[in-house]
């Protein structure tokens, strides 16, 4: 060990700054600071203390120990206090490290897995965090991953905490109030907002800022987003908005007219189906005057086929200052008294006068549901995540997508996981809707490896699919797996829980979530899966 220090300590400053950034900043810190006066003045560079994170990534919960953040607490941050700009905490740890100090510089804080209940104490007038920060900090981002009381105060309770910020923080310029996961409890929702009834003891205030440059939200409804956009920010720069319902907002819709000129920057996210295409979003983006960039990310249905012509018409054309824009749009038809759809070929066409774009398209035909979807989407693809992938799936790199979601009426066969895997190296959580089985299942072929993966949902499949994620011989899967399976199901392809060939890898998963479980004794699936809690 003495000879690797040597070896490290003697490397020259300009190597040794390469090998430090390639590592965690606490890591840095941790390991170098007050190891010489050499290496104390290059690890206080701000390259290694403007931005630290206090957060164990979920699959390495063991990485950042409480013998770690004690000598955190009580000899480097105090030494490097004056330096930090940004801190990533989360709610275990966030007390100590923000009061163990001060912090004279920071301007920027994310708070994640926070309960609700712990959010609302911590925006609530008088709380340490709005005493100490109140005219601080330029940046606050919110993570909320779960709520103690029942589900119908949640809104009440997120409306407060949103309120809160706003108001007490006298100088934010940027709000990230959206978590990183599939929680719901960070729906911001208005409806009824001018009937909203008296909450923690006080009047709902107007909600505005002189001061936000940037807001990033998921809300319920569309009704929301335009309550958002109403003029109350008067200088907002940048919108990322996640809109979860299709809802139609009801009449009178909040303003639509007023028009936005201080917006560069337009990202919507619409998880479900959209269906104010025509009569809400587009009048939407025609108040963006001056927009810049544009990201839109959506499934519509009932307004026939969105293609380049359509973009240009309804958006382009109004839009002379637009430099990037991004997309994902599918389109669903009705097969019904459909003539003269437009082949592949005729979509491709249309997007022809978009000069500075790749964009890929293809069209899939569901019989079953009797629909035809029209997909196009820019590339590089522009998400993280990418859903209802089929079989006519163009292929391509996408080192950015984590989540992705596969959907066919053809069978998936092992070669189409294969290609999945090259595309999508960086997958995460990967959910399979196919009913239909396998027709090769029986040959044999390569592993494949996903080796990111830590959720993987099989719960509206055909048991093929399920087979072929537990054989160790078709599938190699990582340690730490949330598996998402329907009970019947696993119960046939491990032989009612006794097949050797399923062994490794059930014993590879970590937390298992049966769906349609009977009522009776776990003790057999929990000797089958012997590392995985079982709900």
């Amino acid at each position: 060990m003495e000879n690797s220090f040597i070896q490290l300590n003697d490397l020259p400053d300009e190597i040794l700054l390469i090998i430090l950034k390639k590592l965690p900043n606490t890591d840095v810190l941790y390991s170098l600071l007050g190891v010489n006066k050499r290496l104390d003045t290059i690890v206080q560079d701000s390259i290694f203390t403007r931005f630290l994170t206090f957060m164990a990534p979920s699959h390495d919960l063991d990485r950042i120990t409480e013998p770690i953040l004690s000598r955190f607490y009580f000899e480097i941050l105090p030494k490097i206090c004056h330096k930090i700009l940004w801190l990533n905490l989360e709610s275990v740890s966030m007390d100590r490290i923000l009061l163990v100090t001060t912090y004279p510089n920071l301007y920027g804080l994310a708070l994640h897995k926070l309960t609700s209940e712990r959010a609302r104490d911590l925006f609530t007038d008088g709380s340490y965090l709005i005493r100490i920060f109140k005219f601080q900090l330029l940046s606050l981002a919110i993570h909320i991953s779960k709520c103690k009381e029942r589900t119908s105060s949640i809104k009440d309770i997120n409306i407060f905490i949103f309120t809160q910020i706003l108001t007490k923080f006298k100088y934010l310029q940027s709000l990230n109030f959206s978590p990183f996961d599939d929680s719901d409890y960070h729906r911001l929702t208005f409806d009824d907002f001018d009937y909203h009834r008296l909450t923690f003891g006080i009047s709902p205030p107007n909600i505005l800022s002189s001061t936000l440059l940037e807001l990033s939200v998921v809300v319920d409804s569309y009704q929301d987003c335009l309550y958002l956009l109403d003029g109350r920010f008067n200088q907002l720069n940048k919108f990322y908005v996640t809109i979860c319902s299709s809802n139609i907002p009801t009449l009178p819709v909040i303003n639509n007219k007023k028009k936005l000129p201080k917006l560069k920057c337009f990202v919507l996210n619409h998880e479900s189906i959209l269906l104010v295409y025509n009569n809400i979003l587009i009048p939407l983006l025609h108040r963006m005057l001056n927009l810049e960039e544009l990201s839109l990310y959506f499934v519509c249905c009932n307004v026939g086929i969105i293609d380049g012509t359509n973009l240009k018409e309804n958006i382009f054309n109004y839009m002379t200052k637009l430099k990037k824009f991004k997309f994902n749009i599918r389109s669903i038809i009705p097969f019904n008294n459909q003539v003269n759809l437009p082949s592949n070929e005729n979509i491709k066409n249309t997007f022809k006068n978009f000069k500075n774009y790749k964009i890929i398209s293809y069209i899939d035909y569901f019989p079953k549901a009797n629909e035809f979807h029209f997909r196009i989407y820019s590339y590089p693809y522009p998400s993280l995540y990418y859903y209802n992938i089929t079989n006519n799936f163009h292929r391509g790199l996408f080192n950015s997508v984590s989540d992705i979601s596969l959907y066919d009426e053809r069978p998936f066969e092992h070669e189409f996981f294969l290609q999945i895997a090259k595309s999508f190296p960086c997958i995460r959580k990967l959910r399979i809707h196919n009913w239909e089985p396998q027709k090769n299942d029986k040959q044999q072929c390569s592993i494949i490896e996903y080796p990111y993966l830590r959720e993987l949902y099989l719960v509206r499949i055909h048991e093929n699919y399920l087979e072929q994620f537990l054989n160790n011989t078709k599938m190699h899967l990582l340690n730490n797996i949330d598996l998402h399976v329907d009970y019947d199901s696993l119960q046939t392809v491990t032989g009612n829980f006794t097949s050797d060939t399923r062994r490794i890898n059930c014993g590879k998963i970590e937390c298992l979530i049966l769906y349609h479980r009977p009522d009776i004794s776990l003790d057999l699936i929990e000797d089958y899966f012997p590392h995985a809690a079982v709900y």
